[in-house]
């Protein structure tokens, strides 16, 4: 069994216990069939990963960081005192508003001890751990490859000031915007500033107040289970479902936390024939699913594949309009709960209006005052959070 199963069915297990204590929401979710727990088993440690996070997010190095002398040139302070201004001004309304809304509708024990699955998202582990800070496993999936741990004498060998103002540019959308813009991943991501999402990963990461205990490369084997892989892996063919694994430690309550990466191609005409992944997810199970910002993906045809995977595995969902469309949450399956407001998508999207969710808005809604995905700042935004009340039907056999 693979150490993300373990993890997991240990995961499934917490959420399946009886409460300990009474909360704000009390879940209508379907409990998931309770496994045997398994013991944690984390990842090999090393605190390169943390270090090297810290450099490129502009933090300080903890003591005995190899990056000291690189943290006393100017071009480094210059770095860090731009990443600063611009963290700041993300507080707010962007991560307190998510702090805020994760406090008051996100808080009861089935959605705190659940694993979370966010397909569509990139390298945004910012949304998905200020949402669900509590769960013990996140896994996040993208186009976009996984990328490699750079060594010290890698950043040494570089033009500083172009090195980390080009790194400052990853995630200027994210903290500006609150999503990741696909064009710009296109062009900073596969070897133009880093080789893939680990390193605006890692600076979300420890930008949040986590440290990264250790990580590994990872990759599905031909049963969809997780095993190691070198760092320069090639696979033997286009589904190479290469990623990692982060484990790191929320440095505010001290919780330990996996997060896994995959890169993998979510459109039909590849996902049918990528049976490892299919597998994986469908081990994922009794999960969260968060979807925000993702071109409206599974609103096209060609992403059937993955919106039936989600709807069949998914115990809760949490997503913008830009998920799966409204009419798929039959109301004997789940419970939905509307925030904020909906017209029709903002911008080039605006084709794919849903009359049926704006009909549902006009129902009523609760409030929100946080600010999310397209749109941001400009437009209302919204949020759908739906809870599965009874089994979805099991998908067909492909």
């Amino acid at each position: 069994m693979s150490h993300f199963h373990c993890r997991l069915i240990f995961a499934l297990a917490l959420a399946s216990m009886p409460f300990l204590s009474g909360c704000e929401h009390p879940s209508t979710s379907v409990a998931a069939d309770k496994p045997v727990p398994v013991p944690f088993d984390p990842v090999p440690q090393s605190r390169n990963p943390n270090d090297v996070g810290r450099f490129i997010a502009g933090m300080p190095g903890t003591e005995g960081s190899p990056f000291a002398k690189l943290e006393a040139t100017d071009a480094w302070k210059q770095h860090r005192n731009s990443l600063d201004a611009a963290w700041h001004k993300a507080e707010s309304p962007l991560m307190s508003g998510l702090t805020e809304f994760q406090k008051a509708e996100l808080n009861d024990e089935s959605l705190r001890n659940a694993p979370v699955f966010y397909p569509f998202g990139g390298p945004d582990a910012l949304t998905v751990t200020l949402c669900f800070p509590h769960s013990p496993t996140y896994v996040m999936v993208a186009l976009e490859p996984p990328g490699t741990l750079p060594t010290l004498a890698q950043f040494e060998r570089k033009d500083a000031p172009k090195y980390l103002a080009e790194i400052r540019e990853t995630v200027a959308s994210e903290l500006g915007k609150s999503f990741f813009v696909t064009r710009e991943m296109d062009k900073q991501f596969r070897g133009q500033v880093t080789d893939g999402l680990l390193l605006p990963i890692l600076h979300l990461l420890v930008r949040t107040n986590n440290t990264i205990l250790g990580m590994r490369y990872v990759r599905l084997d031909d049963e969809g289970q997780v095993v190691d892989r070198t760092a320069d892996y090639q696979s033997p063919n286009r589904n190479g479902n290469k990623g990692f694994e982060l484990q790191f430690r929320s440095n505010s309550d001290q919780s330990v936390h996996q997060l896994y990466y995959f890169s993998v191609n979510l459109a039909d005409d590849r996902l049918k024939d990528n049976k490892p992944f299919l597998s994986y997810v469908a081990g994922l199970k009794g999960s969260t699913t968060m979807l925000k910002a993702t071109s409206y993906m599974t609103h096209q045809k060609e992403f059937s594949l993955i919106r039936e995977q989600v709807l069949s595995t998914s115990s809760a969902l949490l997503q913008d309009d830009s998920g799966i469309p409204y009419k798929y949450f039959e109301p004997d399956v789940w419970k939905v709960q509307l925030y904020g407001d909906y017209i029709r998508p903002y911008g080039s999207f605006r084709w794919l209006e849903q009359p049926d969710l704006r009909k549902a808005y006009a129902a009523g809604a609760k409030p929100l005052s946080l600010h999310l995905g397209y749109g941001y700042l400009r437009i209302t935004s919204n949020l759908l959070l739906a809870r599965r009340m009874s089994p979805a039907p099991a998908l067909a056999k492909r």
